[in-house]
């Protein structure tokens, strides 16, 4: 069903409990061409773009879980794509590109709002960080502003900006800003089956079959299935499932704790990074503050928030905002997150021949979704990565070839 204006009208005459589900719950089927493991934005896109760029008709994505239910539903929705290195801009500036017409594409809209994002500076050092990343930005045809002090203070009164750390300016994306991560993942759900692909959710691979070199088939909670070619999609998890094909990554998994406040009136209409004190905040559509920071020191699958990192976000929130020291924390939250030696993402071919992999994204998936996507697809389709995936390849860590945004973008997320 498309969703339109007239369709609202016509059913809201049954008080809108007719409508026809988002998407379906098929049987297992005993052979796909292409089975994307992970039904998060990045492996639901992959699947739509399967089938609507390529048209590949017997596509299925495995979720060991619900749709919605990992990291696409644990972040703090932040989108931009000012980073330092260009092979990152290209990559995360197609996402922005895909970002501004997402709603119309999936007939679904996933609340993008390009509100803009400051990256503050607190020091001379911060203050070059950001004039280094604005201008290759600049170079790179990325949107970036250089804002003093005053143009901060004129455009967020309610910062103080004279506190223990003073704001002496900021870089500023007039296109970033931020999307309703629960939607992106339905969205393309429910654009996926339109195009036929079936979703299995509660799926859990349990094995990757190998013979030759090749892939050949999964075994699953569900059952065994041959399939021609395998997407790996599973974030915090890709570690194990590489484990089952026999390979390797160069990747840890922590946690990354993010919360949100009590809703409260309008007040603040951008996104606000800061790396010296370490928080980023924003103001979602319902009123509540959406509050992240850095990712655990441990590894662990846990997906519950800590006391000391909360304290730890709520330190530097207080200081750059007053103003919301006597909000109430309404709810926290942890996700799991794949974390490379360089801060950037894994995308491409294994050593397993069709077994490919998309991860290592860290704190910085959500944004890339549409992006990522769509640079696996055309991987997995041609069986060779695009030009854009091309300089993500496992093959940097050992050529010495890093994307090295840990230091260069400040932070990941």
């Amino acid at each position: 069903m498309k969703y339109s204006i007239l369709n609202l009208v016509r059913n809201s005459l049954s008080y809108h409990e007719k409508w026809q589900k988002a998407w379906s719950s098929p049987e297992l089927k005993s052979e796909y061409d292409v089975v994307i493991v992970g039904g998060g934005g990045h492996g639901l896109g992959t699947a739509y773009y399967l089938a609507k760029e390529f048209g590949l008709k017997n596509i299925a994505v495995f979720e060991k879980g619900w749709i919605g239910g990992g990291n696409t539903g644990r972040n703090t929705t932040i989108i931009r794509s000012n980073y330092l290195w260009d092979e990152s801009a290209a990559l995360y500036d197609h996402a922005v590109n895909l970002w501004e017409g997402l709603s119309i594409e999936l007939n679904f809209n996933v609340m993008f709002s390009q509100r803009g994002l400051f990256h503050l500076a607190h020091s001379v050092h911060d203050l070059q960080e950001i004039s280094r990343r604005g201008y290759s930005n600049f170079l790179n045809g990325i949107d970036a502003e250089l804002l003093n002090q005053e143009q901060v203070a004129e455009k967020i009164p309610y910062m103080n900006i004279n506190g223990r750390y003073p704001v002496l300016g900021a870089l500023l994306q007039r296109r970033a800003g931020t999307a309703r991560h629960d939607a992106v993942a339905w969205g393309y759900a429910r654009a996926a089956e339109n195009l036929g692909v079936d979703i299995i959710q509660n799926c859990e691979v349990k094995g990757i079959n190998v013979s030759n070199g090749k892939v050949t088939g999964l075994e699953t909670n569900k059952g065994s299935v041959k399939v021609n070619k395998v997407g790996l999609v599973p974030a915090g998890h890709s570690s194990v499932l590489a484990n089952m094909a026999g390979f390797s990554l160069p990747i840890n998994s922590v946690p990354l704790q993010a919360l949100v406040s009590e809703p409260i009136k309008p007040v603040l209409d951008c996104v606000i990074m800061s790396n010296a004190v370490h928080v980023y905040v924003s103001q979602s559509d319902k009123g509540e503050l959406v509050v992240g920071a850095g990712s655990d020191a441990y590894n662990s699958y846990s997906q519950r928030g800590s006391f000391d990192m909360i304290e730890h976000m709520m330190a530097p929130l207080v200081e750059l905002f007053p103003i919301f020291s006597r909000l109430k924390m309404l709810r926290t939250w942890g996700g799991i997150v794949d974390v490379t030696p360089d801060r950037s993402p894994i995308i491409g071919k294994t050593p397993v021949e069709n077994l490919f992999i998309n991860c290592g994204w860290g704190t910085g998936g959500f944004k890339a979704t549409p992006g990522s996507a769509h640079v696996f697809a055309e991987t997995v389709f041609k069986g060779e990565p695009s030009k854009i995936a091309a300089p993500f390849s496992i093959e940097r860590h050992f050529s010495g070839a890093l994307v090295d945004e840990a230091a260069a973008a400040a932070v990941a997320h």
